[in-house]
């Protein structure tokens, strides 16, 4: 416990962290506004589905539940080592950011509806972040690949994001709630997003890793 407060202490004396942290969450909360927007209108734009190579080929699973609690207990997680580690905040906070406003630029560009068989989603707590219309690229596959990119130099952490992000592609497919395409791609978008985040937030990278 004294190591934590330690930390906290070390991180509030420090006016530019405390503005850093400031403006990772304005970002976080401006880029999520553009994602409500943008999600909104791939919705009402989205034309036909179109077929899919895996989707025609396998059954829809009724994983709803893996889809909606398994992403809670996921950031969960991720908020409790950025908690035990505030150092970790601002750079975190702010390759989100970064990834949810690139997506959304992604989802208006175009608008394929979804796949026409796909199961249910049973739950409230997930209605006001999903959309429909909202495929290209997954977000369930791409943030838990973000977190990996993010720890890496953690081992045990990037191993469990990387299979946190296999078991969340697995779980789009089965569902259908994703094309194959837009797991796929996360992939490799998420890699590009992470690698700009290197270069915007090259000051909050360094405190990431080494403290304020």
């Amino acid at each position: 416990m004294h190591l934590y407060i330690e930390r906290y202490k070390s991180c509030l004396k420090n006016p530019s962290f405390i503005f850093s942290i400031l403006v990772s969450v304005a970002l976080l909360g401006l880029s999520l506004t553009i994602n409500y927007y943008a999600g909104t209108y791939a919705t009402e734009k989205a034309s036909n589905a179109v077929t899919d190579i895996i989707l025609n080929n396998i059954p829809t699973y009724d994983v709803d539940g893996f889809f909606v609690y398994g992403s809670v207990v996921f950031w969960a997680f991720v908020m409790l080592i950025c908690m035990l580690n505030p150092s970790k905040i601002p750079f975190t906070l702010k390759t989100v950011a970064l990834f949810v406003l690139v997506r959304s630029v992604f989802i208006t560009l175009t608008h394929i509806g979804p796949f026409p068989v796909e199961a249910p989603i049973d739950s409230n707590l997930i209605e006001d972040f999903t959309f429909g219309g909202d495929l290209f690229f997954s977000g369930h596959t791409g943030l838990p690949f973000l977190m990996a990119l993010i720890f890496w130099e953690n081992f045990r952490l990037r191993i469990l994001f990387i299979l946190a992000s296999l078991f969340f592609a697995a779980i789009v497919l089965m569902a259908h709630y994703h094309y194959s395409i837009d797991v796929l791609s996360a992939f490799f978008i998420t890699y590009t997003i992470a690698q700009l985040a290197e270069k915007f937030f090259a000051a909050d990278r360094r405190i990431f890793r080494d403290g304020p």
